[in-house]
């Protein structure tokens, strides 16, 4: 049980980091805020860390394609996100709803309607690699 809240929290932590390493992709998009509330190694999985961040992001804000070296976790607090996956296509998410983005996927998206768009993402990342790595 102990592992398991371990782990837990790590994944949580290690989201926002993740989300966190996204600022190299953020010099492009100037709609979208991220703030990194904790970054912390992953126990009992060297070489791993947990980034968890807030994200929000303005009314027709764009969040280029990319991937993460780790799965992300992200529940859509407020608003609603185009959001595409490959190999799962495109759908909207929206306040209440949850995704998780495996290792390696490409993915971006883009925030639909007129409401801004609050995101917690937690990345479980692998350590010394960037957060995010933008697709050409």
């Amino acid at each position: 049980m102990k592992t398991s809240l371990n782990l837990s929290l790590a994944l949580a932590v290690g989201i926002g980091l993740g989300v966190g390493g996204m600022q190299v992709l953020q010099a492009q998009q100037q709609d979208i805020k991220r703030n990194v509330l904790q970054h912390a190694d992953l126990t009992g999985v060297p070489g791993t860390e947990v980034y968890m961040t807030l994200i929000d992001a303005a009314p027709g804000a764009s969040f280029a394609p990319h991937v993460h070296h780790g799965d992300e976790f992200t529940y859509v607090l407020q608003g609603s996100i185009d959001l595409d996956v490959a190999g799962e296509g495109s759908k909207t998410v929206k306040a209440g709803d949850s995704i998780h983005v495996a290792r390696e996927t490409v993915h971006g998206g883009k925030v639909s309607g007129s409401t801004p768009v609050k995101l917690l993402a937690i990345h479980v990342v692998d350590k010394g690699k960037p957060l995010a790595d933008p697709v050409k």
